[in-house]
């Protein structure tokens, strides 16, 4: 089954809040196997929603709409439902009754526009609201099934959840899952990904696999239609070794992980300590990693040394080293990395430089970025990074690539 999801609201359009309904249903719906191939937004207006039932029935066998359930007029959502199926509304007894004991337990008058929320299509399966005061509904009209929601998500989920899905899971009679995994990758761009993978991509159906760019990676999403997990994750398996095989290099976690999490980790589960000295990033690095819990035991301190006199006077960095090869230098980023990692007494030592712009920094152009990695008593690694964005695209990017190159390198060394 195919179902599409509306939300209704002027405030959704207007940019005043944000639609995390949808998200939490297209969830849900993939839990149980009903396809979302569409979801539409409109405002408080009976001729647009009326016209978007209009196309929506014709590609969907489910409709879920939040919002609209309220008490004021421009609540119009039922009432506009109804005259297209040509229903009628009814009291719902038990609705009303809690309404009025909400009031009561609230100590404040009961208008009676509020008696408009215990308003149900006759013959519907009321769904509950046990968090608020508008229940909700469904009902089945020409093989298309209404569903009617509220709009607050505190009211929408645990009644989507607990009363919704029971619903539809009697109404579809079996039970499929969607399972997906994503492969996050970094170092790599979206068309360049897509290039090397043509082939598989050529030849997908179940599981299906489909590229996206973020702002912090890039990544693959592997998703497989089968009657349980495990069967899923069957399928979806030799699909992923294909493409570690061919893209794995750049692949620096899967699923909810991020370049930070994925970094934290490694340290916390080794129980190393780090220390960083960062020039253009001026804390950015050190900031996120920071963000992650439980990376207190591994995180010994930072420092920004932001021109040449505080790396000499704040890190010892040698003055002949950076007036023979400049400050934005391999030379300056490996000295950076041992240098701080000797002054916290850390495993790792963390060193950035580089010309962030919008000028040219000590003779190299704008996006020229220098990492340096120390670690223990090994040579210090240093990569070099050739950037193109605005100078602080430039410094966030460079501290996303420190983080980068700190997981394949201690990935290394843990393997």
């Amino acid at each position: 089954m195919k179902a599409e999801i509306i939300a209704v609201g002027s405030e959704l359009l207007l940019g005043q809040i944000t639609n995390t309904n949808a998200t939490f249903i297209s969830s849900k719906l993939a839990e149980i196997g009903i396809d979302v191939y569409y979801q539409t937004v409109v405002g408080d207006n009976p001729a647009r929603l009326d016209e978007v039932i209009d196309i929506a029935r014709q590609r969907a066998d489910i409709l879920i709409f939040t919002g609209g359930l309220g008490p004021t007029k421009d609540d119009m959502t039922k009432e506009t439902i109804v005259k297209h199926i040509g229903t009628t509304l009814v009291s719902d007894d038990e609705a009303l009754r809690y309404i009025q004991q909400y009031f009561e337990r609230s100590g404040r008058v009961m208008t009676d526009n509020n008696k408009k929320q215990a308003l149900v299509f006759k013959g519907a399966t009321v769904l509950p609201n046990r968090k608020g005061m508008a229940p909700g509904m469904a009902v089945e009209k020409d093989g298309v099934r209404y569903i009617l929601l509220p709009g607050p998500p505190h009211e929408m989920e645990p009644m989507f959840a607990n009363e919704a899905i029971p619903y539809l899971l009697g109404v579809t009679g079996t039970r499929e899952v969607i399972t997906s995994r994503v492969l996050k990758f970094y170092g790599i761009g979206e068309a360049e990904l897509e290039y090397r993978i043509q082939s598989i991509l050529e030849k997908q159906t179940n599981p299906t696999v489909a590229p996206l760019a973020t702002a912090d990676a890039v990544t693959l999403r592997l998703t497989a239609k089968a009657y349980s997990v495990e069967e899923a994750m069957a399928l979806i398996s030799p699909v992923e070794e294909e493409i570690r095989a061919v893209v794995g290099e750049f692949i620096f976690g899967i699923d909810d992980e991020t370049l930070s999490s994925k970094a934290a980790k490694l340290l916390i589960q080794n129980g190393w300590t780090i220390a960083a000295a960062e020039s253009l990033t001026a804390g950015l690095f050190m900031a996120e990693l920071a963000s992650e819990p439980g990376i207190g035991s591994s995180l010994e301190g930072g420092i920004v040394v932001y021109n040449e006199q505080a790396k000499v006077v704040q890190l010892g960095v040698d003055q002949m080293l950076l007036e023979e090869f400049g400050i934005v230098s391999e030379e300056c980023a490996a000295a950076l990395a041992v240098n701080v990692q000797r002054k916290f007494g850390s495993d790792i030592g963390v060193g950035l430089t580089g010309a962030a712009g919008p000028s040219p920094h000590d003779g190299e152009p704008v996006g020229t970025v220098w990492i340096g990695i120390s670690f223990k008593d090994e040579e210090p690694k240093t990569y070099k990074l050739l950037l193109s964005g605005s100078r602080n695209t430039n410094r966030l990017r460079a501290a996303r690539f420190t983080l980068y190159y700190l997981i394949k390198y201690l990935t290394e060394i843990e393997g």
